[in-house]
């Protein structure tokens, strides 16, 4: 694994959101994603946790909490048992100190708990408010449960998704959580930059993970209105243009080849000793390779059959041909531009000795983001938030015996993954 950057590991360092804090309420990815990135780039991120502390800290490998460890760097925890009227209280008097507050109830439930926009924004006129939920705040559907899942199914997402023959395929991953994330976190900035700049007033964001998935998957109502059609699923197949596919190697692995535009086309058939397919009127135009994609990869995966993954690669690249590796997780680790660019950043860990997460993203030149601390154990900065709202040690120690503030949280099973 390669060195950390200097600038990737700094305790020490304030980033360009150095002064804005986040009072984060969210449970699971897609609000830890949105404080992921502001707490990168130097906001004072505070999770605040229930009793069990987020359910992210349960998802384990092998007994290490590893979704915890890498949604929540650079946060700080605080332990409040939201149930109690005494811990309302106590978050209500963090909110004039807050520019931001992030929750992931369903609809409504903030507005039970008396800290609904308008009781929020009472406190603090000026509160950016994110609202988190599967669905949003408004709809038919608002009170539904708004798993990750249900979104990538429902948004159309999985429709596309695998291959016609088959049935449609989920993400392997939290795709409706990370990308509302990444959406909330630019809503975020936006709302900071009218409230900075403008002298605006705080608002609310709604934010259902329905919403940002359905967006990123590009003009199909356009595509459904003007055919009449739905799209079928494709596998690694494009419906824009072709050759563009998966292509089985002679050691088992595969690579990925895209010939987007004409040239490209030309230059891959040139590469593999057809040029005549140049001018031959059922691949001349891109039109007419997508109609016959199924012969043409069938003569390019010939072709590519007959080398190794690395062969392929080194190939076609001399030939100046758009293609590349399809890596799992180990070759992604030893791959020479990986190491040298450090998109794993090794974090020094208790449990592992180094805790490899993703590098901060994006890098900015002038004002980078950092990695400055692991993250918190359940109540770690009890004392430290609460004593800026006046709670001296031995009314925390009040607070603690009657379970309005709690630290630790209760043990969950071991995951041996």
């Amino acid at each position: 694994m390669g060195a950390v950057a200097k600038r990737d590991y700094e305790p020490g360092a304030k980033g360009p959101l150095n002064g804005v804090r986040v009072l984060d309420l969210s449970r699971l990815v897609a609000g830890n994603q949105v404080t992921q990135v502001l707490a990168d780039f130097g906001a004072e991120v505070i999770k605040v946790e229930p009793p069990t502390g987020d359910t992210l800290r349960a998802w384990k490998v092998k007994d290490v909490d590893t979704n915890w460890k890498l949604y929540a760097r650079n946060k700080q925890s605080l332990g409040l048992d939201l149930r109690k009227a005494e811990a309302r209280e106590l978050l209500l008097k963090l909110v004039p100190s807050a520019q931001v507050f992030i929750e992931s109830f369903r609809p409504d439930t903030l507005e039970k708990m008396g800290l609904g926009p308008d009781v929020l924004h009472t406190r603090n006129p000026k509160l950016i408010i994110v609202r988190i939920s599967g669905w949003g705040q408004t709809g038919p559907y608002r009170r539904r449960p708004g798993f990750g899942t249900l979104v990538e199914g429902m948004s159309g997402f999985a429709s596309l998704n695998g291959f016609e023959d088959r049935e449609p395929v989920l993400p392997p991953m939290y795709l409706a959580d990370t990308i509302a994330g990444l959406y909330g976190a630019s809503g975020v900035l936006v709302a900071l930059r009218e409230v900075e700049m403008n002298g605006g007033k705080g608002q609310v964001i709604d934010l259902p993970l329905l919403d940002p998935l359905f967006a990123v998957l590009g003009p199909q109502a356009a595509y459904h209105r003007l055919t009449g059609k739905v799209k079928p699923r494709t596998g690694s197949r494009s419906t824009n243009a072709a050759p563009r596919n998966a292509y089985r190697c002679k050691d088992g692995l595969y690579v990925g080849l895209s010939a987007s535009i004409q040239k490209m086309a030309e230059r891959v058939f040139s590469s593999i000793g057809r040029a005549d397919l140049i001018d031959n009127p059922r691949y001349k135009t891109n039109a007419n390779r997508v109609k016959y994609a199924e012969e043409l990869d069938a003569i390019i995966g010939a072709f590519v059959a007959e080398r190794t993954q690395a062969e392929n690669v080194a190939y076609f690249e001399k030939a100046d041909v758009t293609i590349g590796p399809i890596y799992d997780i180990a070759q992604i680790l030893e791959d020479p531009h990986v190491l040298e660019r450090e998109l794993i950043a090794d974090y020094p860990d208790a449990d592992m000795g180094q805790f490899p997460m993703h590098h901060v993203v994006p890098r900015l030149s002038g004002t980078p983001a950092s990695i400055r601390t692991p993250a918190p154990r359940l109540g770690e900065h009890n004392r430290s938030v609460l004593a800026g709202v006046g709670v001296d040690d031995a009314a925390y120690q009040e607070l603690l015996a009657a379970g309005i503030a709690c630290e630790g949280g209760a043990p969950t099973p071991k995951d041996d993954a």
